[in-house]
């Protein structure tokens, strides 16, 4: 018997039994649906990871205020003002494997052109900024050394304060008025989207550090010591993240005296290890999905090895009367084993439909990113034909191994 022959045989008897065939299909359907649906959700929340990374930049650090304690009472983070200018600068200085150390300010007030306003987030930076944030310019020019030493009234401007403040005209070379004061755009930022929390990052607008100081908030006595809110440090490419975190301690301990054994006053966060962990979570969980929706591909394949053995036996006879004809065992296991496959192909190809469709679901009802890929696909459909093999060996054998005058005497 050929194979074609063995193939026709095989579909002959599944279709004789539709309905049986359907049921012992149902878990191989279940098990592939639900393997590309975890590997999909799975997928897009690790590709929502490497978005966010992408969007805070790559290789980033930030340096944070630490906190005040007054009479054994701990305030909380951020709440000593000690980070200056010159610790940004002495970092950048001082270790050479930081590229920028960009000094940070933020404040929010009302922005207004014309006769429309929109309150957003104000940032004092530098040139350096938009480097440790690898955030470039959509349009126009960086702040200049005089516009960055005379606190110029010159703005940047994020998409989003693009869009509500001028609509589709060009922003550049308009003058905007911050908190009443007229600054000019001389640049539109690219678009960022959202960060980890979810808060716009294209809402902003900067400044230069000075004008923030100086014209904003008045001069006042913190603006005199240049006091700053953070500091975003950008680490050169291969290199050990962690060391650069510890020489980062280690100057600012030197900076500010600190005494052994007291509280440091800033606290140094490794975005990129932060959101290197999501991603690796993630992984683990579609991996941990995929492994739980693997087992029901199992399970569906013991449901087919039990369908085949009852098969075997209902069709003693049968195969008893082809071996007294001539068929030989490598004929009989292969018209078995092929029944075995053709089920197990058949549930998988249905299972990549429902997949399919279970993965549109969720991304379109739920609301989650989903990421359905070839990979995925493949994988269920070949693990769903390894099981039909491995599941089937046994009964086939089983049929090939019976002597035709046993089978045919079999009642």
């Amino acid at each position: 018997m050929n194979f074609f022959a063995a193939l026709r045989s095989a579909w002959r008897s599944l279709a004789a039994n539709t309905l049986r065939s359907f049921l012992t299909m149902l878990g191989i359907i279940i098990g592939v649906a639900a393997v590309i649906t975890m590997i999909a959700v799975g997928r897009g929340a690790t590709d929502r990871v490497q978005e966010q990374m992408k969007g805070l930049g790559s290789n980033i650090m930030l340096v944070l205020p630490g906190g005040v304690s007054q009479a054994g009472v701990r305030l909380g983070a951020q709440t000593r003002q000690r980070l200056t200018e010159e610790d940004a600068t002495a970092i950048g200085l001082e270790i050479p494997e930081v590229q920028v150390a960009a000094p940070t300010s933020r404040t929010s007030g009302q922005l207004v052109f014309g006769n429309t306003n929109w309150s957003s987030t104000i940032f004092g930076v530098n040139n350096d900024y938009l480097e440790a944030r690898d955030w470039p310019l959509a349009t126009g020019r960086m702040f200049d050394a005089g516009e960055l030493a005379g606190s110029a009234k010159v703005a940047w401007i994020g998409s989003t304060v693009a869009r509500e403040l001028f609509g589709d005209q060009d922003p550049v070379e308009q003058v905007i008025r911050v908190r009443n004061i007229p600054m000019t755009v001389i640049g539109v930022l690219a678009p960022k989207g959202q960060n980890s929390m979810g808060q716009d990052q294209d809402d902003v607008v900067m400044v230069p550090l000075g004008t923030l100081r100086n014209r904003i908030w008045g001069g006042d006595a913190t603006s005199r010591l240049k006091r700053v809110g953070s500091i975003s440090v950008k680490v050169r490419e291969g290199q050990d993240m962690r060391a650069v975190e510890d020489s980062i301690k280690d100057l600012l301990r030197q900076r500010f005296k600190v005494q052994e054994g007291t509280d440091d006053p800033f606290v140094v966060r490794n975005l990129t290890e932060i959101l290197q962990a999501q991603e690796e979570s993630s992984r683990v969980m579609t991996l941990l999905l995929a492994a739980v929706a693997g087992i029901s591909l199992v399970i569906g394949g013991i449901g087919i090895m039990n369908i085949m053995l009852v098969s075997v036996t209902e069709r003693t006879r049968e195969i008893g009367l082809r071996m007294a004809v001539g068929a030989r065992g490598r004929d009989i296991l292969a018209q078995f084993l092929i029944e075995a496959v053709t089920l197990s192909l058949l549930g998988g190809a249905i299972g990549v439909a429902f997949g399919a469709l279970a993965t549109w679901g969720v991304g379109h009802f739920a609301g989650w990113q989903v990421t359905l890929s070839a990979g995925s696909v493949l994988l269920s459909v070949g693990f769903s034909a390894a099981v039909g093999v491995f599941f089937g060996y046994y009964p086939a054998r089983r049929a090939a191994g019976l002597l035709p005058i046993q089978a045919l005497r079999y009642e």
